[in-house]
């Protein structure tokens, strides 16, 4: 019967164990004499067989990569770009805290003079992944199906209702302008 140690969780690129105690199992790579960690997930370390492995935490990790639709937070926007805090990829809630940007150029099919007349900090909006160079995730909103989802309002914080192709306030009649969706209002898939 093989006696096993404590599971510890690792992720990915992290020191599991030296060649010199343990033999690389699944889950596991050997760089510069260390065995490190291909995957989230757990170490099993079999000490009789002096075999160390990580099993993965889950299925497939979620990562925003190119050509996948993100729901998303506005947290910050500026005259030429917006950060927004990820919080689906693919209607799969993400577990950890991954950031997107979107540049004025790939919000809106239509001229957009500012960043301000698309989205606003607080708007809940859908996106899609352009690009994860230089290790930043880029994405847009452009076609009819991305964009904001649900929008607040800068007066009095109350949600937005459509109104044709304005939002308005229903407490205080203030009317605002985003890049929305064709489904604006309906429910955010991947929020659960």
């Amino acid at each position: 019967m093989s006696k096993r140690k404590k599971e510890v969780f690792k992720t990915p690129g992290e020191k599991v164990a030296v060649i010199e105690e343990f033999v690389a199992g699944p889950g596991t790579f050997i760089e510069e004499g260390d065995i490190r960690s291909k995957t989230v997930g757990y170490t099993i370390t079999d000490v009789h067989n002096k075999l160390v492995s990580i099993y993965p935490r889950s299925g497939t990790p979620i990562f925003p990569r190119k050509g996948s639709v993100i729901v998303g937070q506005v947290v910050n926007t500026q005259d030429k770009t917006a950060i927004i805090r990820i919080l689906s990829v693919d209607n799969r809630p993400v577990p950890g805290q991954f950031t997107g940007i979107i540049h004025i150029s790939t919000v809106s099919s239509n001229y957009v003079r500012s960043m301000y007349e698309a989205v606003r900090p607080g708007d809940l909006i859908k996106a899609k992944v352009i690009s994860n160079r230089n290790g930043a995730t880029h994405l847009s909103t452009l076609g009819r199906n991305l964009g904001v989802v649900q929008a607040f309002c800068i007066r009095c914080g109350n949600r937005l209702t459509r109104r044709g192709r304005i939002l308005g306030c229903q407490v205080c009649s203030n009317i605002e302008e985003r890049k929305i969706t064709v489904d604006y209002g309906k429910e955010v898939g991947g929020l659960d």
